[in-house]
């Protein structure tokens, strides 16, 4: 029995303790002086048992650190996280009383910068998503050399798969920079050159950073971009002595100031360098003085243009790239010729695609007036109101009926029953008494335009009501980092090839269609076979107003819905008409078209004045109806004036 006990307690003699676990308090103590008054020579140390430590309230430290949010108790030397008037435990996050004895640990601009780095390595591997974003977008704000090892071994543990993404982007351009292996560097910028983002264009850009140099013969050692001629666009012959005199290899030449005071601090009695001073009011004088001056050796000789000659013949300039790898910089502008390539082609497509939608929109917005105008001959110029009565038609809608896709499903057929019986009032109380009297159907319609504008006013205010989309046209349709297009303009486009298939159906398969066309070519003998052209004229000016009501609600979607918002598309109405062939669905659509296009191309040579596209647009088109005043598609009949 006495044998067992004595086995047992050697054996627990000798079999090590109980493992006690290293906790944060205790890293900090351990280097206590370098955390309380950190430099940035010296956190280091600390920083890396930090991140040893793997402690998940490593990271609420450091950024407390960070935010200068720490404070050590004087009595025992603890350190803690002040939050208002109380102190938090690191460890354990118990909340004390505040202890009046607990000073600020403040660190300087240095150490927040290093224990910026380091938390952004703690914050990709957080198990909290919102802090591996940040890290990975603090990342790419200050790329850094250092940056490349952790965020590349954070990506195969990485669970969400659009930030794995993101990582592997960003470690492909960390990559790219600051790889030590020229050929992994170069495969980084290959992959790279795929891409058409701004920030991939940003890197190969750092890659390709130059900086100006000057020597007396090209160096071999040099990754040289460029050679430069003094003397040409690149480099003026001033700015290239300007190079020789901050590098040290030509004298500053002397200024006027320098000479005067250099002449005043030389008087010899009446005279200086002898020149009297009364003489010394050109420029010549005082050049002749200050050289007699220099001569003698009392003031530094002036600069001749000579002696710049021969200084800018004996110096070769050239643009020094940052970076020394040859390869590199090579495989750089390749990838960067490529995707600049790519990025033109796509913003021709980015622009084709803008000026087609804006094509619908006037599209839309003239095919209204193309049946009223081209038709009957009518200059309508409350067309646009009928534009503002369906959008404020679609608004009151909303109000009613709060789901924004039913709504605008009403308010499509509603905006068109309103605008049509507008129209067909104003036909028939108005247009109709002036038929074949077109400067007084000009001022009569011009003034219903003004009452509709007020009455607006007086009824919804001068202030712009929304008309919002359904939540599923919220957003774009991204192709890629150039190309993009919303879905309200896709929407729009849409629409507008509905209207057109339909309005070609009406015109084309009906007997109203039928019965307009006649009206159209002949008036007179499609009475004789028994059509009413004053009932074709009252249903045709209340189609074309209804269509105006139905483009109202769709410009609505984007646009700013108020009185006036009539007037916006008056003029691009009539143009697109009178440019496309007054009277044809197909002439309209080509006026749309080449409108569109025009005003487009014009805004992409001047973006930041779209008055001056407009004003040239109109300018293009007045010289167009020149030389063809019919229009793209001619109409035979009433409306072409035959």
């Amino acid at each position: 029995m006495l044998r067992a006990f004595l086995i047992a307690l050697a054996l627990c003699v000798s079999l090590p303790g109980p493992t006690v676990a290293q906790t944060l308090q205790d890293i900090l103590q351990t280097h206590a002086d370098l955390v309380a008054k950190p430099s940035r020579k010296t956190v280091g140390v600390v920083l890396d048992d930090l991140a040893a430590s793997n402690l998940p309230q490593a990271v609420d430290f450091l950024e407390a650190w960070q935010g200068r949010e720490v404070v050590r108790r004087a009595s025992d030397g603890r350190f803690f996280r002040k939050e208002g008037d109380a102190l938090v435990d690191l460890d354990t996050g118990e909340v004390i009383s505040s202890d009046i004895d607990a000073k600020p640990v403040r660190p300087n601009g240095g150490v927040r910068r290093a224990i910026g780095e380091v938390l952004v390595q703690f914050q990709l591997s957080s198990p909290d998503l919102s802090r591996r974003q940040a890290a990975v977008e603090a990342i790419a704000r200050s790329p850094a050399a250092d940056q490349l090892a952790p965020l590349s071994a954070s990506i195969p543990d990485e669970p969400d798969p659009s930030l794995k993404a993101r990582k592997a982007q960003l470690a492909q351009m960390l990559t790219a920079r600051f790889a030590d292996d020229t050929a992994t560097r170069v495969a980084a910028i290959a992959a790279l050159s795929g891409s058409m983002s701004i920030e991939t264009r940003a890197v190969l850009n750092q890659i390709l950073a130059t900086r100006p140099g000057v020597a007396a013969s090209l160096p071999d050692d040099a990754n040289i971009a460029t050679v430069l001629t003094p003397g040409s666009d690149a480099l003026s012959r001033e700015d290239a002595y300007a190079h020789l005199v901050d590098a040290g290899l030509a004298p500053a030449p002397v200024t006027a100031a320098a000479i005067r005071d250099a002449l005043i601090a030389n008087i010899d009695g009446e005279t200086v360098g002898g020149v009297a001073v009364a003489d010394l009011d050109t420029d010549a004088a005082r050049a002749t003085a200050y050289v007699a001056l220099a001569t003698a050796g009392i003031v530094p000789p002036p600069v001749t243009d000579a002696d710049r000659e021969a200084a800018l013949d004996a110096h070769v300039f050239y643009t020094l790239y940052a970076e020394d790898d040859p390869a590199v910089t090579t495989a750089a502008e390749e990838a960067l010729t490529a995707i600049e390539t790519r990025v033109g082609v796509n913003q021709v497509l980015d622009l084709s695609l803008d000026a087609l939608s804006l094509a619908s929109i006037y599209f839309l917005a003239a095919i209204g007036l193309a049946i009223t105008f081209g038709v009957m001959g009518v200059i309508n110029m409350a067309h646009g109101e009928f534009i503002m009565m369906g959008a404020y038609t679609g608004y009151v809608v909303q109000l009613v009926v709060p789901d924004y896709t039913l709504s605008i499903l009403l308010a499509l057929p509603l905006a068109f029953a309103v605008t049509f019986g507008a129209g067909v009032a104003m036909e028939r109380l108005v247009i109709r008494w002036l038929y074949h009297r077109p400067l007084e159907t000009l001022l009569a319609t011009f003034g219903i335009s003004i009452a509709l504008q007020q009455l607006a006013k007086n009824v919804f205010g001068t202030q712009a009501r929304p008309l919002t989309s359904p939540g599923w046209l919220d957003g774009a349709w991204v192709l890629n980092d150039v190309v993009a297009i919303s879905y309200i303009r896709i929407a729009i486009f849409v629409l507008a090839l509905t209207f057109l298939a339909l309005i070609l159906f009406v015109l084309n398969r009906t007997r109203l269609g039928l019965e307009v066309r006649a009206v159209t070519q002949n008036p007179g003998m499609a009475a004789s076979m028994g059509i009413n052209p004053d009932r074709i004229n009252m249903l045709t000016f209340g189609l074309g107003s209804g269509i105006a009501g139905i483009a109202g609600v769709a410009i609505g979607l984007y646009a700013k819905v108020t009185s006036e918002m009539g007037t916006d598309y008056i003029v691009q109405s009539f143009m697109t008409v009178v440019v496309g062939g007054v009277g044809n669905v197909w002439g309209t659509l080509a006026g749309a078209a080449l409108i569109g296009f025009l005003q487009k191309g014009i805004e992409w040579f001047n973006p930041s004045n779209t008055l001056a596209a407009q004003t040239y647009m109109i300018l293009f088109i007045i010289l167009f109806i020149q030389f063809r005043p019919k229009g793209i598609v001619a109409l035979r009949g009433r409306a072409a004036g035959d």
